[in-house]
């Protein structure tokens, strides 16, 4: 995600740089037909135009509050799991003590058991980015030249390294053989954490009232966990989507085709006026304004590429924003967030600041 205050336009326009040259010949062509081999037949008028237009521009303002809406519930998602992480570690660091204890542990035995069980739910976040980052057919940032482009320049964390890799550190050897075994790797880590409560239980360093609560959080995660996933395995509706690019597609032709008539008549129109008035007085301003006033069709041009880039711009964004967790630009930063909450649980039970990793540093001003 983007954390500079304003998306710089220079970006918008290397984003959206292959459409314009699109335009640009969009543009030219109607109007080379019309004005320079005599095809004068060929315009529309442009009220027709204009209601298409009016409907485009509603499918459009209706697919961007969706997919908003799916970028904001995915933040929202995210943020309750920095939430309950924090509660978690909280009831992890009072709740687990020698208070009911059969066996008594020392200081430091407790806090490898805090530690243990703190790691583990980062790795625990670390299964669920990774799940949120791997492509689905219906997500086209990768098959986009301009994101393609863009991102051979970033590193993104969960296509860079496996979740092998990173689990690393964070779970024992066993229990990194029982995630990876699982499909469902996050639920893994969950159930680890539920088998360990249990044991702790047991061994009377919880009692039951407390067991229960932290219990509750495990089902919170549940719960946060099949709310991102259920964001990231359900797509917006294709027929919306494949719509919404057709009816602006569409637009788009037919835009060149109105508007360089409405210009054809404003240059006539002055053509007209000066030739009236040097019938009484000619200098050569009028001339000039004259020889504009014949090819002012061709001023349609530039002002098709802007209304069509606007539209355009408009549904391509709506695209993007869709699939908040595929690992575009302007996704859900869940690398950062879940590095941020490593940091504050770890610091929380008084891990070795040493040993804590600092924050994921933003790559061109992008926060991922």
């Amino acid at each position: 995600m983007y954390i500079k205050r304003k998306f710089p336009f220079s970006g918008m326009i290397k984003w959206t740089r292959r459409d314009i040259y699109k335009f640009i010949i969009i543009g030219i062509i109607p109007v080379f037909l019309y004005k320079g081999l005599g095809l004068y037949w060929l315009h529309l008028p442009w009220l027709p135009i204009g209601v298409v237009g009016t409907a485009v521009a509603f499918i459009v303002s209706f697919k961007n509050n969706a997919s908003y809406d799916r970028l904001w519930e995915a933040r929202k998602i995210y943020g309750g799991i920095v939430n309950s992480s924090r509660s978690f570690t909280l009831m992890v660091n009072d709740f687990i003590s020698n208070k009911h204890a059969k066996n008594p542990l020392s200081k430091d035995e407790l806090f490898t058991i805090r530690k243990e069980m703190v790691m583990r739910h980062v790795a625990c976040m670390t299964s669920l980015r990774h799940a949120l980052r791997q492509h689905k057919p219906w997500e086209g940032s990768r098959t986009d030249k301009s994101f393609r482009e863009y991102m051979q320049k970033i590193e993104v964390q969960e296509w860079a390294y496996s979740l092998e890799e990173q689990l690393d550190g964070y779970v024992s050897e066993a229990e990194k053989e029982e995630i990876l075994a699982q499909k469902n790797k996050q639920a893994a880590c969950l159930n680890l954490q539920s088998r360990h409560l249990n044991k702790l239980m047991e061994l009377g360093l919880i009692e039951n009232f407390r067991h229960m609560e932290m219990q509750n959080l495990l089902t919170e995660f549940f719960t946060l966990q099949g709310k991102a996933e259920r964001i990231k395995n359900f797509p917006y509706p294709r027929q919306f989507a494949t719509l919404n690019y057709l009816f602006v597609w569409i637009f788009i032709l037919l835009l060149p085709l109105g508007m360089m008539y409405e210009f054809e008549k404003i240059g006539m129109s002055v053509v007209h006026d000066i030739q009236e008035h040097m019938k009484t007085h000619y200098s050569p301003i009028h001339a000039v304004v004259e020889f504009i006033g014949k090819y002012f069709i061709w001023v349609s041009v530039p002002f098709t590429v802007i209304v069509s880039w606007i539209f355009h711009t408009m549904e391509r964004i709506g695209e993007t924003t869709e699939n908040p967790f595929e690992g575009n630009p302007n996704d859900i930063p869940i690398t950062t967030m879940s590095r941020g909450i490593e940091i504050d649980i770890r610091q929380m039970i008084g891990d070795n600041p040493e040993l804590i990793p600092g924050p994921v540093k933003p790559q061109l001003d992008i926060q991922l």
